[in-house]
């Protein structure tokens, strides 16, 4: 929710920052580095705070600068949870770079992930987007095919994930295929033939979740793994499906014999870890298990073998093609897909 009394001296307060430092962070300093910036940027956007460059002098040099909106669609109190790394969070570190670069003005807002068209309170309560300032607009998260339709009338629209559209859309991605086949092979060269994939619950616009569900069923063909089938649990299943009764599915599965979980998500494998421990169950040594993400591990818990996500190479890719769509607005939509990379853990290991 926006709050008029929020300024920049308290942000640098809640931050430990000085007063310079966060307004250098808005105006694009090159001093300051992406990750600072980006820690800026998200208590701005989570208290309501906007940037307003300065009232004097032309209106042309006041307008010097680029202006771009991002928005973030999840709740502030999920994006700060402090449980796990936040992705968007780290996304957010490319995209001040390339505002950096570019010399552009950033807005960052929160919408409501349950408000399906742009007339709904948090979109109508941005004043730049309700007078069309914005020269364009960055998704983070998924969004109702409705408000990304209704924003590709008004602006040109980057995606930082895929999204469920019938609509041509501009997005940047990670190879999802690419960062599963790197890990089967893995698990594979150590010996494993039954493994499980594990996702938990997610609303069914959740496209990345199901992109890793079927690149394991496309690479369990591919390793002539056929009874991968019988231990799996998909996204659209496991959206019916409790915490506990995931948790559950998981440790059935892995009486039967599973030996290695491929997990759509490193919090899901930490989650996992955390339970299969509980109840018991060794790790590495009983079973192994895997994410897909690159964040790093909570204090409770070894670092997953897991695909490390360049976030920052997304959300700087992502901001450099909004800048050419601004440049030529009808140019043909592209979906660029950057490579993860292997990174070996401590939660796999040969049987």
């Amino acid at each position: 929710m926006k709050c008029n009394r929020i300024n920049q001296q308290g942000i640098a307060d809640q931050l430990a920052l000085s007063r310079t430092t966060v307004s250098r962070c808005f105006t694009n300093h090159p001093g300051i580095n992406p990750e600072t910036r980006s820690r800026v940027f998200k208590l701005a956007a989570s208290l309501g705070y906007t940037y307003q460059e300065g009232k004097t002098g032309k209106k042309s040099e006041r307008r010097a600068l680029s202006r771009f909106g991002i928005l973030i669609c999840t709740d502030p109190e999920s994006y700060a949870d402090q449980d796990f790394e936040n992705p968007g969070a780290l996304l957010l570190s490319g995209v001040s770079e390339f505002a950096q670069l570019e010399k552009a003005q950033l807005d960052v807002h929160f919408v409501t992930p349950d408000e399906f068209s742009l007339q709904c309170p948090s979109y109508m309560e941005i004043d730049a987007l309700q007078d069309r300032e914005w020269d364009g607009v960055l998704l983070v998260y998924p969004f109702p095919e409705e408000v990304i339709l209704g924003l590709q009338k008004l602006f040109p629209v980057v995606s930082l994930v895929q999204q469920f559209v019938k609509s041509p859309l501009d997005c940047v991605d990670v190879n999802h295929h690419r960062g599963i086949e790197m890990v089967m092979d893995h698990l594979v060269e150590l010996g494993h033939e039954k493994i499980g994939f594990l996702t938990t619950g997610y609303d069914l616009s959740a496209k990345w979740a199901q992109h890793r569900y079927t690149a394991f069923l496309g690479e369990s063909a591919r390793l002539q793994l056929p009874g991968n089938l019988d231990h799996v649990l998909d996204p659209f299943s496991a959206s019916r499906l409790s915490v506990d009764e995931i948790n559950q599915f998981a440790i059935d599965h892995t009486h039967k014999g599973v030996t290695a979980w491929v997990c759509a998500a490193d919090h899901q494998g930490y989650q996992l870890y955390r339970y299969l421990t509980q109840q018991g169950f060794s790790i590495p040594n009983e079973v192994s298990i895997t994410g897909f993400d690159g964040i790093t591990p909570p204090e409770w818990a070894p670092p997953l073998t897991t695909l490390k996500i360049p976030y920052h190479e997304i959300g700087l890719t992502a901001g450099k093609r909004l800048h050419d769509l601004v440049k030529k607005r009808f140019e043909v939509p592209q979906v660029i897909s950057i490579d993860c990379m292997f990174q070996k853990g401590k939660t796999t290991q040969k049987i």
